[in-house]
C-alpha cells in the first residue's frame, strides 16, 4: 500500500484532544485523506458539513473523530467527562483517566444512521478502534438479530447509537431512549438511504431531535444529488458542501478490464482467471440469489473455498461468513449487491463482475471494494449475453472505455460439475411427486434477468 491517497495535513495539527490523537496513533493513522482534510477543520469548529467523496476514502473516520471531539467538549461544558486536568502521564504517554466529577447526562448524545446492517457494523467496529482512549459507550442497533440484547443495551444510557433507521425507530417508539438531548447527528451514505426507501424514516428521527442549530450535523454521500442536498438544507444548519473532485468516477488505482463470453463460457472463463491470477481475496458479484448459490456450488466442486452472500442470508450467518472471508478462511466471496456498499474489507485484490450490474452506480460501488486506502486492485467484468446492454451506460457514467480482452483457450478451464444442486433447488423436488406433464420433466422456472434478488 502506498500513501499517495493522503494529504500533507497531520491529525496532530488539528484541534483534536490528546486522547483522540493517541487513539489515532494506536491505529496507525497520522495523515488525513482529502475528505478528512476538508471536513474535519469545519466540523471541529462546530460547522455542519455535507461531504461527497469516493468510497474507501476515509469518510467514516472523518465523522467519528468530529463526533468524539464534540462530545468531549460537551462533557467539559457540564463539568463531566474528560478534561485536560484529568490526563495523567505514564511511560511518556498520556492516558485518559475516568471523570473525577459526575453529573447525570441524558442519553444518547449522538446518533449515527447507516442504510445497511453491514455498514452499521463496520462503523461500530471503527468507532471502537478509534475511541479506545476515550470514556464513551456505544450501542449497535440493526434488524435481523439480537432484538432483546440490543433493546437492553440501548436502555443503559449509551453515548452514541449507531444503527439502521428501522430498528432505531422501533426502540424509540418503545421509549427505550429519548432523542431530546442529541448533540451530534450523522447520516452516512445518504444517497443509499433514498435508494432503499428510508427517507421517511430519516425525517421521522430528525424531526424528533433538537433543532438543527442546537446540534452538530454531518452528512456523507458518494454523490450529493439534488435530493441529498435538499435533505441537507432542510435538516441541517447552513451546511458547508464539500466535494472531493476526482478526474475519474472510479479510482485510478483500479485496473479495469472486460471479457465478452457466451453464457456457456462464463464459468470456464471464471475458473481460468482464478487459476491464472490466483487472487488472495476476491469478491465475485452476481445479480441474483439463484446465480450466487449455483456458482457457490460449482466453485466448491472445483476446489475453491467460497461463501454466497445474498439478502436472505440470516444476519448471524452473514457475519460469520464475512469474518471467515476477512480471516482468509474463505478466499472467494460471491455476493449480490447487498455487499456492494458498507463492507470495508482490507486486501481485496480482485472484484469480478460475473454479471454486469443493471444500475451504473452499482458498478462504481462494486469495484470500490478493491483498491481501498491507497492500495491497488483489479476489476474484471463479463459482458455476457444477458447483461451486455449495461456496458454502454456504465462507460458513459464513469467517463471512460473499459478495455476488452480476447478470450484465449488457456483461459477456458475444465469444469467439474457439482454432484448436487444447491439446497434450495433440491428441496423443491422432495416430498411431492412432480405434476403430470405428458411424460416430460418439469422445468424449474428461471428468474428473469431484470429481477435481481
Amino acid at each position: 500500500m502506498n500513501n499517495n491517497h493522503l494529504t500533507e495535513t497531520r491529525f496532530s495539527n488539528l484541534e483534536l484532544s490528546d486522547a483522540i490523537l493517541l487513539g489515532l496513533k494506536d491505529a496507525g493513522f497520522h495523515q488525513c485523506t482529502p475528505i478528512q482534510d476538508k471536513t474535519l477543520p469545519l466540523a471541529l469548529r462546530g460547522k455542519d458539513v455535507a461531504g461527497q467523496a469516493q468510497t474507501g476514502t476515509g469518510k467514516t473516520a472523518a465523522f467519528l473523530l468530529a463526533t468524539f471531539q464534540y462530545l468531549i467538549h460537551d462533557e467539559e461544558d457540564t463539568d463531566t467527562g474528560i478534561t485536560d486536568s484529568e490526563e495523567v502521564e505514564s511511560d511518556d504517554e498520556i492516558v485518559v483517566a475516568k471523570p473525577a466529577k459526575s453529573k447525570p447526562i441524558n442519553y444518547p448524545r449522538a446518533i449515527i444512521l447507516a442504510p445497511t446492517r453491514e455498514l452499521a457494523i463496520q462503523i461500530h467496529k471503527d468507532a471502537l478502534q478509534l475511541s479506545k482512549r476515550l470514556n464513551l459507550s456505544f450501542a449497535l442497533i440493526y434488524g435481523g438479530t439480537d432484538y432483546q440484547k440490543q433493546l437492553t443495551q440501548v436502555k443503559t444510557n449509551v453515548d452514541i447509537i449507531i444503527g439502521t433507521p428501522g430498528r432505531i425507530i422501533d426502540f424509540y417508539r418503545q421509549n427505550a431512549f429519548t432523542l431530546d438531548h442529541v448533540k451530534v447527528m450523522v447520516l452516512d451514505e445518504a444517497d443509499r438511504m433514498f435508494d432503499l426507501g428510508f427517507i421517511k424514516d430519516i425525517r421521522y428521527l430528525l424531526r424528533r431531535m433538537p433543532s438543527p442549530e442546537k446540534r452538530l450535523n454531518m452528512l456523507f454521500s458518494a454523490t450529493l444529488s439534488y435530493k441529498v442536498t435538499e435533505l441537507a438544507y432542510e435538516h441541517m444548519n447552513s451546511p458547508v458542501l464539500v466535494k472531493i473532485e476526482t478526474e475519474e468516477v472510479t479510482s485510478k488505482a483500479i485496473k479495469q478490464s472486460a471479457y465478452c463470453p457466451s453464457n456457456d463460457q462464463k464459468i470456464p472463463l471464471l475458473l481460468g482467471i482464478l487459476k491464472h491470477d490466483q487472487p488472495l481475496r476476491s469478491i465475485i458479484f452476481v445479480n441474483t440469489k439463484r446465480c450466487a448459490e449455483e456458482l457457490d456450488a460449482t466453485l466448491n466442486a472445483n476446489g475453491y473455498k467460497t461463501a454466497a452472500l445474498s439478502s436472505d442470508v440470516p444476519q448471524e450467518k452473514r457475519q460469520k461468513l464475512l469474518q471467515c472471508f476477512q480471516e482468509n478462511e474463505i478466499s472467494l466471496l460471491i455476493a449480490t449487491d447487498v455487499a456492494a456498499r458498507g463492507l470495508h474489507i482490507p486486501d481485496v485484490s480482485h472484484v469480478i463482475n460475473y454479471d454486469l450490474p443493471q444500475d451504473v452506480e452499482d458498478y462504481v460501488h462494486r469495484i470500490g471494494r478493491t483498491a481501498r486506502f491507497g492500495a491497488s486492485g483489479e476489476a474484471i467484468s463479463f459482458i455476457c449475453e444477458d447483461y451486455a446492454y449495461s456496458m454502454p451506460d456504465i462507460e458513459a457514467f464513469i467517463g471512460q472505455k473499459i478495455p476488452v480482452k480476447a478470450i484465449g483457450k488457456e483461459l477456458l478451464a475444465e469444469v467439474i460439475k457439482p454432484e448436487r444442486r444447491p439446497k434450495e433447488f433440491r428441496s423443491a423436488q422432495r416430498g411431492k411427486r412432480p405434476p403430470h406433464n405428458n411424460g416430460r420433466k418439469a422445468k424449474v422456472p428461471a428468474l428473469a434477468p431484470g429481477n435481481p434478488q
